[in-house]
């Protein structure tokens, strides 16, 4: 019996722009059903796998597949799979809400979708705004519209692009609540944040970029088990850190220095007594996803 493809497929993709390579050749396979989180800092090559994958970009080498359809030469039908949210608040100042989405459902061959619109200004908190202008709309409101436009025909594959960049709570729970349950019903889901804590509390998966590559690619509790454990933090009142301390992250005089086990907290007091350090402050935590991010792609790696 063969297995069934992967709902989204990048083999050896690369995109150069002139000189820059944006994205060096990334292989990654998204399983179906899976929430998934692409996280990297900015110019990571997030946002060019994103366009590469809603068929915006055309791919320098490799091929981008959503279900085995390659999204170039299959365009029409891996457009269909797709729903996908884009950073950019893009609409059309002459039409309401309602309208809005029954055109893109027009678009995609829906004719009698007004009670999964209904659900969907519902689920999205839009059933007030349904016949408001969208240019009369407050930024917040737009952003929802957006989600609703990328859902609109069921695609059985959501792309969330920052989605909650700039928005309120409200807006936040409101729409993981409702992709979270989407994902349960067997939705595909691919996310990029910069809020860690979202991609810890949502994605099952996660791979990190840099540079255009993926530098770790793992599921959530392993990746911080692997490389992370725990955080000493402290307050630096007086002195430089030791160099064998390094690479700490420091914010002032803040500091935080991942540690192992017990023996690491030991050895860092012990450098700072005598490097002739004065602390306050002192806390071991667990480590989190922020922390994994900074030892991945921070400035000493």
């Amino acid at each position: 019996m063969m297995a069934s493809p992967a709902a989204v497929a990048f083999e050896r993709t690369l995109k150069r722009y002139g000189q820059h390579l944006a994205v060096a050749g990334v292989d990654l396979d998204i399983a179906e059903g899976e929430f998934f989180g692409l996280l990297g800092p900015n110019g990571a090559g997030k946002t060019t796998l994103i366009s590469m994958l809603a068929g915006l970009t055309r791919p320098s080498a490799g091929r981008v597949l959503v279900r085995g359809l390659d999204v170039q030469s299959d365009a029409p039908a891996a457009r269909k799979l797709l729903g996908v949210v884009p950073q950019e608040l893009v609409f059309d100042p002459f039409f309401t809400v309602r309208q809005t989405l029954r055109i893109q459902s027009g678009y995609f061959g829906f004719r009698r979708n007004d009670a999964w619109i209904d659900e969907l200004l519902h689920e999205l908190g839009l059933t007030a705004q349904a016949d408001k202008n969208m240019r009369a709309l407050s930024g917040g409101m737009k952003r929802r519209v957006m989600v609703a436009q990328a859902l609109v025909h069921r695609p059985p594959v959501i792309v969330l692009d920052e989605p909650t960049a700039g928005v309120d709570v409200e807006l936040r729970q409101t729409l993981w609540r409702f992709i979270s349950r989407l994902n349960a019903q067997g939705h595909t889901v691919l996310l990029t944040t910069h809020y860690l804590e979202e991609a810890e509390a949502l994605c099952r998966r996660i791979a990190v970029l840099k540079a255009g590559r993926i530098v770790a690619l793992d599921r959530t509790d392993a990746l911080l088990r692997r490389f992370a454990g725990s955080v000493l933090s402290f307050r630096l009142l007086d002195g430089g850190l030791p160099p064998q301390l390094m690479p700490a992250q420091q914010d002032g005089d803040k500091v935080e220095l991942p540690v192992r086990g017990a023996q690491d907290v030991e050895q860092a007091l012990a450098a700072l007594r005598q490097g002739g350090c004065r602390i306050d402050e002192l806390e071991v935590r667990s480590a989190d996803l922020e922390d994994v991010f900074l030892e991945l792609v921070g400035a000493g790696r």
